[in-house]
């Protein structure tokens, strides 16, 4: 995302909040950074910001570093060095603030047991840890990165936080991302089920398509992979920044594999992220077949993603961990058909073998080739994509659904509250 657009998304906010009078109800979202450019979860946060806005509630964004140049954006650590702030200045500085300031809901992307929500964005700490230690192929560097996870300071605060929030009898209520989130929580902390709500993630999904940036870029990409329109190919696209966590290498080999036995139309891949691609450029060539040419392209970073999902056929996202994958919301949006994996909480708002493919684990790549090789079927393709239409996937996926969710949330602590 660009600087103006995330200007233009910042200003949104604080002009629907300025419009705010003071009988609405008012809400704090902490997050750690408030800025968009950043990735999902800080972009993520600023959209439900804005949602719950929409929805006539008064909400500040309480951030320790970030952008300054709107009234309801909060930084409350500026002058703190480095890109991050420490897990309990952090909450020195947020206490600080509630304490001059009245809010009716406290709603906390980090571990704070003072919130009324704690909504974790990347789900468990536990649960990520494990995970991304999976998504090493050398199970070496697997036990390595187990052994080693808590050498990580400010995991390890963040992770004993959670933990002793997520097994008090009374700690804040948790708003989880997808049923997976949920699971992580009983299973890795024994949270009672009662604390845990889930509230499936959401997009924006009114974002607009610049149909000749897409038509160039369509052009461009064919251009690279050597094939014409009259061949009538079938682009997967796969996007991530870290390509290792987020299953590449399995995709890639999947694609391999998929076209030594293709019955229909020659499957190609497009990667679109920020990630290190060498060794995987190196992969895909190494598997190329000679006669078959070229079956994977690397775009780098892409400012509009609407655009590449435009002239693309499928999403695939063989993730190792997703708590809720944005680029899979985003596409079901588009009314693509995905593959994905169990790991992806993103599966709680599709239906498998209906919108989507859903592999077990990602270091299945017969199954993945499979996926794959289903939608090289034109037929395959129109079903699944006229079945997220019939199904409304569109709204099923919308940030609007999640911020009003999160409101009947709020509604219910407060009824609590006045109970007591």
């Amino acid at each position: 995302m660009t600087r103006n657009t995330a200007d233009k998304l910042l200003l949104r906010i604080e002009r629907t909040a300025i419009g705010c009078s003071a009988m609405k109800r008012k809400v704090a979202i902490i997050i750690e950074r408030a800025n968009v450019a950043l990735g999902g979860a800080e972009r993520s946060v600023l959209e439900l910001a804005a949602a719950l806005s929409a929805l006539d509630l008064e909400v500040d964004v309480l951030a320790a570093k970030g952008r300054t140049d709107t009234g309801n954006v909060h930084i409350l650590c500026p002058k703190t060095g480095g890109r991050r702030v420490g897990y309990f200045t952090f909450e020195k500085a947020v206490k600080e603030h509630l304490s001059q300031n009245s809010y009716e809901i406290i709603h906390s992307v980090l571990p704070f047991e003072f919130a009324d929500v704690y909504q974790p964005r990347g789900g468990a700490y536990a649960e990520s840890i494990l995970r991304n230690s999976a998504s090493y192929e050398n199970r070496f560097a697997e036990w390595y990165k187990k052994l080693t996870a808590f050498t990580n300071w400010r995991r390890t605060v963040l992770a004993h936080a959670e933990r002793k929030l997520a097994q008090r009898a009374d700690g804040p209520v948790i708003a989880a991302l997808s049923r997976y989130v949920a699971e992580q929580f009983k299973q890795r902390y024994g949270t009672d089920q009662r604390r845990i709500v889930t509230i499936p993630n959401g997009i924006k999904t009114d974002r607009p398509i610049n149909t000749n940036q897409a038509d160039r870029l369509r052009a461009e990409v064919l251009a690279k992979l050597r094939v014409k329109e009259s061949d009538k190919p079938v682009l997967f696209l796969f996007v991530a920044n870290n390509f290792r966590l987020k299953g590449l290498a399995p995709l890639i080999r999947a694609i391999s594999v998929a076209a030594r036995h293709e019955a229909h139309r020659k499957g190609y891949l497009i990667v679109v992220g920020s990630g290190k691609r060498l060794k995987y450029a190196e992969l895909a060539q190494k598997l190329d077949a000679p006669k078959a040419g070229r079956r994977v392209v690397f775009l780098g970073t892409v400012t509009h993603i609407q655009n590449v999902l435009s002239i693309v056929d499928v999403a695939a996202l063989p993730t190792f961990y997703d708590p809720s994958s944005r680029f899979i919301l985003e596409a079901l949006a588009a009314g693509k058909p995905v593959i994905t994996t169990r790991f992806n909480g993103a599966t709680d708002l599709f239906v498998k073998d209906r919108h989507g493919k859903v592999i077990e684990t990602p270091e299945d790549t017969n199954s993945l080739a499979e996926a794959v090789a289903h939608f090289t079927d034109t037929d395959n393709i129109r079903d699944a994509s006229q079945a997220i239409a019939k199904d409304n996937l569109k709204d099923s996926v919308s940030i609007r659904r999640a911020a009003g969710q999160l409101n009947e949330l709020y509604e219910s602590i407060l009824e609590r509250k006045g109970r007591k």
